[in-house]
């Protein structure tokens, strides 16, 4: 484990617990495997006054999942983010596990869970489960971007305002995650092309939403040229 993600984890308690329950989970996919990356873009450090900044990545794929993305960064000892995305393999009918993370200082602005359908009824297999996560607890709940009809129904984002607020944050996606589980477990591959292309159309549109998110540019667009965000963006974040 390299010096960076133990330094976020030791200053960082949130990012810890989230982290670590990310993993448990991952750990129960059937034929976990590390996928082979550019190394350039799996730790990109720099400890320039001013601009310290550090990304870490880990990529793995496992059965039913082409890709599953866990990245950990801290841009100028200040701004703090988590972002996870799991991505289903096309041939099977799981959804897409999203988590981002972000926090200020001490202020966690941001706190965003969903299991985002990935073909046109898959939403009906697990929105009952997903409603039936207890999420009343939160006290500052976030309108969803222009841009979030990628999401299901039951996608949750919030600031967190308390401690009670960031435990029971870890809670909500520790049970998402354990229903993402489940459903990775009853599903077998498909072959037919027609259901395999919506899911890989699907895929597409999701990455492409996400994209409008300027905030994930302006932030690197701080520390990095617009060429090198744009390739990482498409790349690494949201690949197709």
């Amino acid at each position: 484990m390299s010096e960076s993600l133990t330094k976020t984890k030791l200053t960082d308690p949130l990012i810890l617990d989230l982290l670590k329950n990310i993993r448990e989970h991952r750990s129960m996919l059937e034929n976990l495997k590390s996928l082979k990356v550019d190394p350039n873009l799996t730790n990109i450090i720099s400890n320039e006054m001013g601009r310290e900044l550090y990304i870490e990545n880990e990529f793995h794929k496992a059965k039913g999942f082409r890709k599953l993305h866990i990245e950990v960064a801290e841009f100028s000892n200040n701004l703090k983010i988590l972002h996870c995305v799991f991505f289903p393999d096309p041939k099977f009918d799981i959804p897409i596990f999203g988590m981002d993370l972000v926090k200020i200082n001490d202020i966690v602005s941001a706190a965003i869970v969903d299991l985002s359908p990935a073909s046109h009824n898959q939403g009906l297999k697990y929105e009952k489960s997903l409603s039936e996560v207890d999420k009343s607890s939160f006290t500052t709940l976030r309108q969803i971007p222009n841009w979030g009809e990628i999401f299901s129904k039951n996608v949750f984002f919030a600031s967190l305002k308390s401690k009670s607020e960031k435990n029971d944050f870890c809670r909500v996606v520790d049970q998402y995650l354990s229903i993402l589980i489940k459903l990775s477990k009853q599903a077998k591959p498909d072959f037919k092309q027609e259901i395999i292309q919506e899911r890989v159309d699907y895929q597409k549109n999701y990455c492409v939403q996400q994209m409008r998110n300027e905030k994930t540019s302006m932030v690197l667009l701080k520390y990095f040229d617009q060429s090198w965000v744009n390739n990482y963006i498409k790349t690494v974040l949201f690949d197709f």
